[in-house]
């Protein structure tokens, strides 16, 4: 059985895009972020994913958005798991596909896109883009230069008004 109980989040911000991008043609494709039921459960074949995504659906304090192309959206090219803790958005998990990870992944932008978009859910609650959570130690300063994140303490990180504001603006234009 898969083991949720990972300490600190792993995931690599392989390319600030405005969008996803293709990985060997370059081109750009549109998304859209929607939030997952409990009756989309069946979208998940939990053996492409490394965590146990419908736990986190059933998980009630919990919401679960899907990445997708607008022309596609029967594909997730990746998953985001969030909670609203009334100051601030706090990320427990985020995803890509397993055709999105390691060096043959098909599309850049996935982990960025999700994570510019838990900073607009900030943004749009009123908690001025703030979103905080835990990394992996060895990724804490992959963070903080790619997503302009602040590390805390321990693994705890955050993102503030400043580097949410931006990476909203790279992934939402309206």
């Amino acid at each position: 059985m898969k083991s949720n109980k990972l300490k600190g989040l792993y995931f690599i911000i392989d390319k600030l895009t405005n969008s996803i991008e293709n990985t060997s043609t370059g081109e750009v494709f549109d998304t859209e972020i929607i939030q997952l039921t409990i009756k989309d459960i069946k979208q998940i074949n939990k053996s492409d994913w490394q965590f146990d995504w419908a736990k986190e659906i059933k998980d009630g304090g919990k919401s679960v958005y899907k990445l997708t192309t607008i022309n596609n959206p029967g594909i997730i090219q990746g998953l985001l798991s969030i909670e609203d803790k009334q100051d601030h958005i706090f990320m427990h998990l985020i995803e890509s596909s397993k055709f999105n990870k390691g060096n043959r992944k098909m599309y850049y932008g996935i982990p960025g896109n999700l994570v510019a978009f838990a900073c607009k859910v900030s943004v749009d609650k009123g908690y001025d883009g703030f979103l905080a959570f835990d990394a992996k130690t060895t990724l804490i300063k992959h963070y903080q230069q790619s997503l302009g994140a602040t590390h805390f303490r321990g693994l705890r990180m955050f993102i503030e008004t400043s580097a949410a504001l931006k990476l909203i603006s790279q992934y939402f234009k309206s």
